[in-house]
């Protein structure tokens, strides 16, 4: 998912990246790479901090990958993997917020989206 506007954001785009975070595990591991930042975690040591290891870890990361959330790159003998999210989940954010409100006469101070 990459975008410049989050304005540009379609429904469908938004709800299969949503999508690709409706699992708890997925979700852990995308959390866990964003903790670890831009360096990111060999596979070995995303497996140990979340628990989620083997093929279900590899499931987990090509759906991530696919939704464009992270990367996964050969380094020398181990595979490193990396948030590229950051951009996306604000976009994913403002997408949600952009509309806050929007249907009623006072909108919500308590809610000031920007």
């Amino acid at each position: 998912m990459k975008h410049n506007d989050p304005t540009d954001i379609s429904l469908e785009v938004a709800a299969s990246t949503f999508a690709a975070l409706g699992s708890e595990q997925r979700l852990s591991v995308l959390r866990c790479l964003v903790r670890a930042g831009h360096n990111g975690l060999s596979i070995g040591e995303l497996g140990k901090r979340t628990g989620v290891t083997g093929s279900t870890l590899t499931h987990h990361m090509k759906i991530l990958a696919q939704a464009g959330l992270v990367t996964q790159e050969k380094q020398g003998r181990s595979i490193i993997c990396a948030a590229i999210a950051y951009d996306a989940v604000r976009d994913l954010s403002t997408f949600l917020l952009r509309e806050c409100c929007a249907d009623v006469a006072k909108k919500c101070k308590e809610h000031d989206h920007g």
